[in-house]
């Protein structure tokens, strides 16, 4: 089986632990102790059945079984403090308590597989991109941190890349500076990540495709559309925007960017804390508990906190407004009514500006429309409705 967890993977076939695709160096004793209460994540695991099972049954000193505990907690980014993945419960033993996927291991993702790849960037940066589904292709462009291997198996984007690949042939990548793309890059500017779409389009072979931007990917999507209009069949553009908050007209709201740009090099890198569980419900404030955990970790392992900050001053500042007109592909501009990540006000600018653009507005909160949200039947019901519209 493999376990995935908060940006973590664990193997009990090859016995192997993994931080966002990166092998964690673990004693014997130390996987054994993880291993044995993920696989029983479901009760509490008292210290008599660990010593029977990572020592066999040998006498064990309480001291010898605490390190084992603690250097499991690190390797997982816990702490005896934190106990937001393993929990001690007094006189009784220790649970695995983080929100947790659970697939065969000769099915990574439980679902179906998806291939991961690499290309390269016109300025040298590897870009990691992978592919699912079936049907007539469709190109997710990257956006605000993600993780190819995280995300399939995730408990918020998983589901929704398998409703996409039901439909669709899905190409998507991630940005430079996170996931399994080359983390230490000189440069976050537009021209870059539009550079990282342009060469993963090229290495995937495709001459016309759907164009799907999401949040920070709709300025990428529209920009690489107006460049290439012979490419870009459909725009589909969820969530988005054209003017970055810096740029935009309220002083709160720019004051709001800064504040947050702040907290985020600030507080990044801290396990459990509560910044970035509060940052993760502002994507999906009606998501559970659980899932704003899950994407709270993942975040935090997807990128580093220098990184995650520059990604954030770098979408702030886009401005695309001068390409809208440009963009010659039939658009589809969908929108959550209380989206609390870009207003309303941005997706009304590029339906607005964008040629013969059709625009929904879905009875939502969520900046991040997933299943079982019932936003995402009618963003499905949409964008299969206007892809096969094209195609007839």
């Amino acid at each position: 089986m493999i376990y995935r967890f908060g940006g973590f993977s664990l193997d009990t076939d090859r016995l192997e632990l993994t931080a966002h695709g990166r092998s964690v160096e673990v004693e014997p004793q130390v996987f054994g102790v993880l291993r044995l209460l993920v696989e029983n994540n479901n009760r509490v695991v008292s210290k008599d059945e660990l010593i029977e099972a990572v020592w066999g049954g040998r006498i064990v000193s309480d001291a010898t079984l605490d390190s084992r505990i603690s250097a499991a907690r690190k390797a997982v980014g816990d702490s005896g403090k934190n106990q937001r993945v393993i929990k001690t419960l007094a006189r009784r033993g220790f649970r695995f308590v983080a929100p947790l996927d659970e697939t065969p291991a000769d099915t990574p993702t439980g679902r179906a597989k998806q291939s991961v790849r690499f290309c390269t960037s016109a300025d040298g940066t590897n870009i990691a991109y992978a592919e699912l589904g079936s049907g007539p292709p469709l190109v997710r462009a990257g956006t605000w941190l993600t993780h190819l291997e995280q995300d399939w198996a995730g408990p918020i984007w998983g589901a929704a890349l398998e409703g996409l690949g039901r439909h669709f042939t899905v190409f998507r990548h991630d940005q430079r500076g996170n996931g399994l793309s080359d983390w230490d890059v000189a440069d976050l500017t537009l021209d870059h990540f539009v550079a990282d779409l342009e060469a993963m389009v090229d290495a995937a072979g495709l001459d016309r495709f759907t164009l799907f931007g999401q949040s920070q990917g709709a300025p990428i999507s529209i920009a690489y559309a107006a460049r290439h209009p012979e490419r870009v069949a459909n725009l589909i553009l969820l969530g988005g925007f054209a003017v970055g908050r810096q740029l935009r007209a309220s002083d709160s709201e720019r004051d709001s960017a800064q504040a947050l740009a702040t907290l985020i090099r600030n507080g990044w890198g801290q396990a459990g804390g509560q910044f970035l569980e509060a940052f993760a419900s502002i994507f999906i404030p009606d998501g559970t508990p659980e899932q704003i955990h899950w994407l709270a970790e993942m975040q935090r392992a997807t990128t580093n906190g220098d990184n995650a900050y520059r990604l954030r001053q770098a979408f702030d500042v886009i401005d695309v407004t001068d390409m809208l007109d440009r963009v010659q592909a039939r658009t589809l501009v969908i929108h959550a009514q209380n989206d609390a990540v870009h207003p309303l006000d941005q997706g009304r600018l590029l339906a607005a500006r964008i040629p013969d653009a059709r625009f929904v507005v879905l009875d939502a909160r969520n900046h991040i429309i997933v299943p079982p949200d019932p936003a995402w039947e009618t963003f499905m019901a949409e964008v299969t409705a206007f892809v096969a519209a094209d195609a007839t």
